[in-house]
């Protein structure tokens, strides 16, 4: 019989296929546990619903947004393409979630997770420029931020390191930064 954790990770991954197949409003709970041929009461074992479901395939993620950002916080002074480097990364890294979490904005903002993004872009802006951006500086952070972002997910059949280049390339044109 397989441990409980390894049953977890068993339902968050079918959890993961459905939810990017159907969206997470379309997947019930005894979907996923048709899919895994258990039942529904062996699933509420482990999850008691589908936003506790949701909120456990996120929020590790979430955790270590986080923790990536309070190390670039505790540096003192931020290497900008190292800044933009390491948030490619972290997104490249997770770019099937964030696939998920673009399908079901509706769905993340009720668990509050939208207003945490925003949260850290005005972080990330911060870091760059200061505790007070200029309107200008604040925009073109959120165009930078938000384009690597787009291009961990939009150029998924492009090489890593060839799409990390060019999108740190294109976040420093527009935050104006020099190569």
């Amino acid at each position: 019989m397989p441990r409980p954790s390894d049953t977890k990770q068993r339902i968050q991954e079918v959890a993961r296929e459905l939810f990017a197949q159907r969206g997470v409003q379309r997947t019930s709970l005894q979907d996923i546990a048709d899919r895994l041929g258990i039942t529904k009461p062996a699933l509420y074992y482990h999850f008691s619903s589908r936003e506790e479901l949701v909120r456990s395939i996120v929020q590790p993620i979430l955790d270590e947004e986080e923790r990536f950002l309070l190390g670039q916080e505790a540096l003192g002074e931020v290497a900008p393409r190292a800044l933009l480097e390491g948030y490619f990364d972290f997104h490249y890294r997770h770019r099937r979630e964030m696939v998920l979490m673009l399908s079901e904005l509706t769905t993340f903002a009720d668990l509050g997770l939208i207003d945490r993004v925003f949260e850290w872009r005005g972080r990330l802006g911060r870091l760059l420029h200061g505790p007070d951006p200029t309107l200008e500086q604040a925009t073109r952070a959120v165009i930078a931020f938000g384009g690597i972002q787009d291009c961990t997910i939009q150029f998924a059949d492009v090489p890593r390191d060839e799409l990390r280049r060019a999108a740190v390339d294109g976040a420093c044109a527009a935050l104006g930064m020099s190569e």
